[in-house]
Formats: structure tokens, sequence, C-alpha cells
């Protein structure tokens, strides 16, 4: 089967031959002339050549070059005013079909179909990700239309029904195995040996890709196969292969979305899902699945409450102490406040609609808070966001459902019974 990416290269080259001009020289000015051409241009080969030459130019310049064409596509490739405010009082006039399509024709701006038109270009996906991945990271004024944009056909691209499960192994091409280790968010891969263990026979590591993007994972989840929840994630990371275990856990320790410029687009909650599925199907011993989990937002939280207003009573000397700051970086003053800490980490994980985001995503798609764990995670990182806990969350298929629609409609957040003991000082 003749490969997409080959059959594009292939009329891009035809369509040199019939494309009449393209953007002389580097310069921005060049390059957004070659996009109003790319918008009008008929033929389907000449445009293919088109687009792969503004994608061309577009990736040889540099960031601020790069953003000074985005803010011009924003502005110049907008919608009309005026045909939109003429297409709303023919609608509001006469409220029917035809006038419906005309008024949703008026509302598109230009920059969706300069957009599509892009996307057919080899190397065109990526390009347009990079875009927003830009625009998100710089945050200007002068793009948002555009980002809007961006954000609406991206989210149509990569759909769900478009994208590929696959599961990573040693096996897997090694340009894919070099993603991971760059990409790894939460607990970084140290190397090829730190990434050989992370996939061994006690471990899976699971990811989505996207056709237009074979050699890029979107997001992929790192399993460790245990007995019993985990309660420390060096346990996890530096323990040696187990072969003679039998696992009847399935923890999940670290989500890391590959794509900035696909932020805000959820690939989180379908892959844990297919994870559980396929986990299922190769190891029916497997019968509980939870999270060892980072709590990014405690010390934020913490820290803002304690100019307000705490929300469980302690011994003043811990407020005191909590208060003077600089806790977190000794660790006996840590030790002497573990009570009072891991009552308020339980307290901040059940707040309503909790202020967590990694909760949030792990409350949302029905889990429940199991176990707070103190001492989880002593890495700079871990010690600075949480004084070094982590949490389970447990995913118990019986109350996935009932769980999802209590957090999603009324903010109530599910917790084992010891949680909730802790967090209200009965622990």
């Amino acid at each position: 089967m003749v490969r997409v990416s080959h059959m594009l290269g292939a009329l891009v080259e035809l369509g040199r031959h019939y494309l009449e001009r393209s953007p002389a020289g580097g310069d921005v000015e060049a390059l957004v002339s070659g996009c109003r051409d790319l918008v009008s241009v008929v033929g389907e080969a000449s445009g293919t050549a088109l687009a792969g030459d503004i994608v061309q130019r577009y990736l040889a310049l540099d960031d601020d070059a790069r953003l000074d064409v985005l803010k011009r596509l924003d502005r110049e490739f907008a919608s009309d005013t005026e045909e939109v405010a003429a297409a709303c009082r023919s609608f509001l006039a006469t409220p029917a079909q035809e006038a419906y399509l005309d008024l949703a024709q008026a509302i598109e701006a230009p920059r969706q179909e300069f957009l599509r038109r892009l996307n057919m270009a080899p190397g065109g996906t990526a390009a347009i990700v990079g875009m927003r991945g830009l625009l998100l990271s710089r945050r200007e004024a002068g793009s948002a239309g555009l980002e809007y944009d961006l954000l609406h056909l991206l989210s149509s691209w990569f759909n769900r029904g478009f994208l590929q499960f696959e599961r990573v192994d040693w096996r897997t091409p090694a340009v894919i195995l070099e993603k991971l280790i760059a990409y790894e968010a939460v607990h970084a891969i140290t190397g090829w040996d730190d990434l050989r263990r992370r996939l061994a026979s006690d471990r899976r590591c699971f990811a989505f890709f996207h056709p237009a993007l074979p050699d890029e994972p979107l997001i992929f989840v790192e399993v460790a196969l245990t007995r019993g929840l985990a309660s420390r994630i060096r346990d996890l990371i530096d323990a040696p292969e187990k072969t003679d275990e039998k696992a009847d856990t399935a923890i999940f320790y670290s989500i890391s979305n590959c794509q900035s410029g696909l932020a805000g687009i959820s690939f989180g909650n379908f892959l844990i899902k297919q994870v559980v599925d396929a986990i299922r199907d190769e190891l029916p011993e497997i019968k509980r699945f939870a999270t060892l989990s980072p709590i990014p937002g405690f010390r934020r939280w913490l820290d803002e409450t304690l100019v307000d207003e705490l929300p469980v009573t302690l011994a003043e000397e811990d407020v005191e102490a909590l208060d003077r700051g600089g806790w977190q970086r000794d660790e006996p003053s840590r030790q002497s406040l573990r009570p009072a800490l891991m009552q308020l980490c339980a307290a901040y994980l059940l707040e309503p609609g909790c202020p967590d985001s990694v909760a949030r995503f792990h409350l949302g798609n029905g889990a429940r808070v199991e176990r707070i764990n103190w001492a989880a995670d002593p890495s700079p990182k871990g010690v600075e966001q949480s004084g070094g806990m982590m949490v389970n969350y447990l995913y118990a298929p019986q109350e996935i459902v009932a769980n999802h629609e209590a957090f999603a409609r009324h903010g109530a957040v599910a917790a084992s019974s010891g949680v909730s003991r802790l967090a209200a000082g009965r622990s």
C-alpha cells in the first residue's frame, strides 16, 4: 500500500508544474502573500504544492517571525463583520434553513479554509499543531480569533475516532522511544536504561497516535503491575523487575500529554478506559485499577488558604509553622507537621469540585480518592508541590458511572472512608 505521505509528495511535485507562482523570498510579507494565494487557488495539485511551499517557508522562520505571520493571518483572514451583520439581520427576519446556512458561511473566517488547505501539505498537520503551540506559549494579543479557529479544527481532526491506540514496548521504533524520554512530564526518564525498566515485563505503556503524525505520540500512560496499591513512586521507578510476583493491581503512575498545540483537547479519559480494557483482556488476574498521582496544586492552595481561613482546625503551633514557611524544604519540620499536612491535604482533595487539576481529571473520569501517601515523592518537585505526598485514585468499575455523575453534576468528590475520616480529623 502506498503511504499517504508518499502520495502527497507526488502530488506536490506534480503541482509545481501547474503552479503559476509561489511566494518569493522568505520574509513575512512574502509568506502572507502566499497564504492569500492558497485560499484562492483552484487546482488541487497546485494548491497542495503551494501549501507545501508555505509550510517549508514558515518552518524556516524563527519564532518571532512565525508569530508575526500568525498575527497577520488572524487580522487579514478574519470574517467580514458587515457580511456577518447582514446575514444576522436576514436570519432574524426570516429564520429559515437557507438564511441559517448563509449566516454560518458568513461567520466562518477565511482562516479556517486556509488551515484546511494547508493541512493537505506534507507536514501540514504538524505545522498547524505547532502554530497553536506557539500561540499558547506566547499568549499575546492579536491572535485570539486564529487560536479559536485552530482549536475548532484540531478538535475535529484529532477526534477519538481518528486516533490509533498502541502498546509501546522495547520493540517499538527508536524514534518513538526517544519521544517518550523527551515528553515524559511527570517523572523524568533519565536515559535508555530507565526507559528499558519502564517497559519491562511487569510494566506497560500505551499511547494514542494520529495517522498524520505517525511517529509522534499524542499522549501516553505508564502502568506498573503490582501486588496491592503502591504508596511510593521510587518503589515503582527504581525497583528491580519482578518476574515471580503475582500482580493483582495496575497502577497508572504517569500520564503525559506530548503536543502543547493540542492542549484543551481531551485524550486522557479515552486512553485510561482503553488501557483498562487492554489489560483486562491480556491479564484477567488484574482486578484493581488505580493511580499513584501527584498533587500539584496543594502547596499553592495551602499558601493562599493561610491568608484567609483554613478549612480544618489545627493546633496553634502548626498554623504558625505553616505560616512561617520553609517547612517544605526541611525534613524535621515536615515530619512534625505530618498530621496537620495529611488532614489539610485530605480536606483539599475533598473540596466540592476539587481545585487540583490532576484530581479533577481522575474524579471526572469516575475515580475515587482512595488513599493519601506520606513521603511518596521525595524529589524536589514533589516536595515543593505537595510536601512529598501523593494520592491513590481508585477506578472501581461498579462505581465509575455514579462517581462521574456526582462530580460532573454537583462537584461531589467520591472518597474512601479512610480519606473522609482523615479530612475530618478522625484518623
